[in-house]
């Protein structure tokens, strides 16, 4: 393994520091490091003006294998994951077969370790071929090699009000718990025929689509929140959308009960005037919301209501998206922009600084999953997961020149700021001066 020295760095966009990386820990920081400059062993990096991360961990990421490889493979949306500062991330459950048997997170494990290019989680599911009837097998899934302590039927609500109560309690007592998609089927998909498309307002009126309302997303919040009260459970909530969401969330966590939740990038930018273009693109699960919907997630996320960033990454072939807005599929890339997003939406407006950026991208997501050597300080003796991102540099996003099989991105064409220039995953180089150097397993990009 090469061993770096790190000049100049400004650790979490405040105090300047050189960093030494040795034996896949960080070696020294600061003062200590002065001798080292000297070390013919050390490959240094000169960081003048670049800002250092803990690297990211994402909480929610589509890989698609087993069984869509077409859209998506652990070792291309690994690549894309590096490539975005990413040195963790949790593969959901909704493959072909679904991850609800020990075999198959076992092998979303096996396929992860094999590409080196980031830590790749698996994802339980919470109910048999996330159908909603019948709990999957959680206990072996938490004992199988993979140790899986997140489940969730994403992609699906776990809509039974009694299933949902025993999901939260079994998870609880194999140490794990339930991040659900927030989404009553009855108020989304009431006529099978026309089923919602797009956010219920004035823009889903004037352009004749069937709506999703935001109470559909709130009134499943309201219920689980307080069956993982009455249970003892810890409950996540994922991808947020609404303001009033917020406000339910803002209320649970007052009254102590054990909820986390995430938002994702595109839910900080995008708003629903842009589906008047038709573009698929822009079709989501949850939809995209109005202006004040994002505003509200900007404060409850600046606040600590929301928890952390989570992107939703979730590829498609384009076939699945270059059709009819009605036939298209819903989801977005995200891997490989949410740096650049998160710091427009939320660092350059002024709402949160580098240091809170470190923990709604690693630092929270590490402690929710459990994980003890992600999301670590910037310190000597601590793991060497990090990542140096240059915050004035721009980029026109290409979804072209993304390593993910995906081309679905919701941010085409816009200039975004930062650039990560380094990643490391336990020392090892992923990402050198922008592009992928190679994995842990010697894979090269």
């Amino acid at each position: 393994m090469t061993d770096y020295l790190i000049l100049g760095a400004k650790v979490l966009g405040e105090s300047t520091a050189d960093l030494v990386l040795r034996d896949g820990k960080i070696a020294s920081l600061g003062a200590d490091t002065a001798a080292p400059r000297e070390d013919v062993s050390l490959e240094t990096i000169d960081a003048t003006g670049l800002i250092a991360l803990p690297g990211m961990v994402d909480m929610h990421t589509h890989l698609r294998e087993p069984g869509r490889e077409d859209a998506e493979t652990v070792e291309t949306g690994s690549r894309a994951a590096a490539k975005g500062g990413f040195t963790a991330v949790h593969a959901m459950a909704n493959s072909t077969p679904v991850a609800d048997t020990a075999g198959v997170v076992e092998q979303v494990q096996r396929l992860g370790a094999d590409s080196g290019w980031t830590e790749v989680y698996p994802v339980g599911a919470v109910t048999k071929g996330l159908a909603g009837t019948v709990l999957a097998e959680l206990g072996a899934m938490a004992e199988s090699s993979a140790q899986v302590r997140m489940f969730s039927d994403d992609g699906h609500c776990v809509n039974n009000a009694q299933l949902m109560r025993r999901a939260l309690e079994y998870a609880t007592t194999i140490g794990g718990f339930i991040a659900q998609h927030a989404q009553d089927a009855d108020l989304t998909s009431w006529d099978t025929e026309h089923p919602a498309q797009m956010n219920e307002g004035s823009v889903s009126a004037a352009l004749g689509l069937p709506g999703w309302p935001a109470v559909a997303e709130e009134a499943i919040i309201a219920r689980d929140v307080l069956l993982a009260d009455y249970v003892g459970a810890r409950l996540h909530v994922c991808h947020v959308s609404t303001a009033g969401s917020v406000e339910i969330i803002r209320w649970a966590k007052q009254r102590g009960i054990q909820v986390t939740a995430e938002v994702t990038p595109h839910h900080l930018m995008l708003t629903d005037e842009l589906v008047r273009s038709y573009n698929p693109v822009y079709k989501v699960n949850p939809p995209l919301r109005t202006e004040a919907d994002t505003h509200a997630l900007r404060d409850a996320l600046a606040e600590g209501i929301i928890d952390v960033v989570a992107t939703d990454h979730a590829p498609h072939p384009d076939q699945a998206k270059e059709c009819e807005w009605a036939q298209a599929a819903m989801g977005m890339t995200g891997l490989e922009t949410a740096l650049s997003a998160v710091q427009h939406a939320m660092v350059e407006t002024g709402l949160i600084g580098w240091r809170r950026f470190a923990e709604i991208t690693s630092v929270r997501p590490a402690e929710i999953c459990g994980h003890t050597h992600q999301g670590r300080p910037l310190a000597a003796g601590e793991p060497a997961n990090l990542i140096l991102v240059d915050p004035s540099a721009t980029t026109t996003i290409t979804p072209e020149n993304h390593a993910t099989k995906g081309r679905n991105s919701p941010f085409r064409g816009l200039e975004l700021p930062g650039q990560v220039r380094h990643a490391f995953l336990g020392g090892h180089a992923t990402v050198l001066d922008g592009e992928l150097a190679g994995s842990r397993t010697g894979r090269t990009a």
